[in-house]
């Protein structure tokens, strides 16, 4: 059993992590760098240590800091939340080498998942799903352009160790392909260490959806639903709602058991995503599996009323689920909007600066997971999030309605942010008929900013 947990991490998933710990009676060490010493959750830790300067670089992906600063406070396990090192498989290495328990995967299931290219190959060994494409080993000018012209265009290209929505790029003919393919090897490299890359069939009119899993030490693993996230920038998310519009229980049923599957062949025991893609006639396929808490992990809590980061918690401490399969019932509909500090009329400039009003909204089935307050100041060196506002309806169209009233209520100067675009989202007519896909943001930005 734990007794203090670090949380390496910073905004509004430290805080996240900090209200969990205490729902379990857990005391917290929280890190920071020093453009953070505000922060809001570190008037709440029971101890704080500066790992190091404002860049990222030099404090929150510090390991040795981060591993010293668990040492000199006495923490027994480390929470990563999302981003920075939560996915990386020398963090948690160095965590269980001094003898502090890592809040996630094993350093084996990271290494794995967190190749792109060789998840895909494990999944396809399971009977998962696949596009078809190609893997880096096998992977030049030549076979690439061989397994275009088989498959046809466009064809995805990405960074097997991408991950964030970088490290992708999608052509759609010949020329395009054999331009791109060292291009993408560079951004790699300079974005991950590593240049390997491999190619898929890109689907065009696909819709992104995720599963969430929640597994044990003890080889128990269940899903509970799915969540729908193909409102995306550039492969970035933007809005999140639980259930699909698209995912009915017959296909809920498949796509869960084969999320199941994936997960239970690769030993999983912990919270993770398995993520597919699905097109116009209920077919779908393995896209990455993330090995990790999700930002947009509220709406499935809010679906199911389970608390995700405590059952993460719990199952790091070797506890067993005290849930099967036929315990999860997805209640009413969640939707969560990420209202970020950026000007979507200037191409989602980030936009920091000092917030000046902040008067967040409130009322029944509301929920903010935001680490703002009046005077913060939003730095340069970080993501653009503020917060996740989070709503739940007794259906979709209830959701709908209490979001845009929430988004009309929340009041944010001194920064520019993305509430203006949300409504207009939340306005357009497919977006309230349910009808859209990965791409559709892309191609109605223009309408909406």
């Amino acid at each position: 059993m734990f007794k203090r947990v670090l949380i390496a991490n910073r905004g509004e998933i430290a805080l996240r992590i900090l209200r969990a710990c205490k729902m379990l009676g857990l005391e917290t060490v929280g890190v920071y760098s020093k453009a953070d010493s505000d922060a809001f959750h570190l008037k709440h830790v029971d101890e704080k240590v500066c790992v190091g300067p404002a860049s990222g670089s030099d404090s929150y992906l510090n390991i040795e800091n981060i591993i010293e600063a668990g040492r000199i406070t006495g923490a027994d396990a480390v929470h990563p939340g999302y981003g920075f090192l939560a996915e990386n498989q020398d963090f948690a290495s160095a965590c269980l080498e001094n003898d502090l328990a890592f809040i996630g995967p094993s350093p084996e299931t990271l290494k794995l998942m967190g190749n792109k290219a060789e998840a895909r190959e494990a999944m396809q060994r399971q009977g998962v799903p696949i596009l078809p494409g190609l893997t880096s080993s096998d992977l030049n000018e030549s076979s690439a352009l061989k397994l275009a012209d088989e498959l046809g265009f466009p064809i995805l290209i990405k960074a097997s160790l991408g991950g964030g929505g970088k490290g992708m790029r999608v052509v759609k003919d010949r020329h395009e392909l054999v331009r791109a393919l060292p291009l993408v090897k560079a951004e790699a490299r300079h974005s991950f260490g590593s240049e390997e890359i491999y190619l898929e069939k890109f689907l065009e009119q696909a819709r992104h959806i995720e599963f969430q899993i929640l597994a044990d030490k003890h080889g128990n693993i269940i899903h509970l639903g799915e969540r729908e996230c193909s409102i995306q920038r550039r492969n970035q998310k933007l809005l999140e709602e639980a259930p699909s519009p698209a995912v009915d229980d017959h296909l809920r049923k498949r796509m869960g058991e084969t999320a199941v599957k994936g997960a239970s062949s690769t030993g999983y025991e912990t919270v993770g995503t398995m993520e597919f893609l699905l097109d116009g006639e209920d077919n779908f396929y393995f896209m990455e599996f993330n090995a990790r808490i999700q930002v947009e992990h509220p709406v499935t809590e809010m679906v199911t009323g389970i608390d995700l980061v405590v059952e993460q918690i719990k199952t790091a401490m070797g506890l067993p689920l005290e849930l099967n399969q036929n315990d999860i019932r997805i209640e009413g509909h969640a939707i969560e909007c990420r209202i970020n500090a950026e000007a979507h009329s200037r191409d989602f400039m980030p936009s920091p600066g000092d917030i000046v009003r902040w008067v967040p909204p409130a009322g029944p089935h509301v929920r903010i997971d935001s680490h703002c307050y009046h005077g913060y100041h939003i730095s340069p060196n970080y993501d653009s999030l503020l917060a996740k506002l989070i709503v739940h309806g007794r259906n979709r169209t209830e959701a709908l309605r209490i979001m845009e009233q929430a988004l009309r209520e929340f009041e944010v100067e001194g920064v520019v942010n993305l509430i203006p675009f949300h409504l207009r989202l939340l306005a357009n007519p497919d977006f309230i008929a349910g009808d859209y896909n990965t791409g559709w943001l892309e191609q109605h930005l223009a309408a909406l900013t």
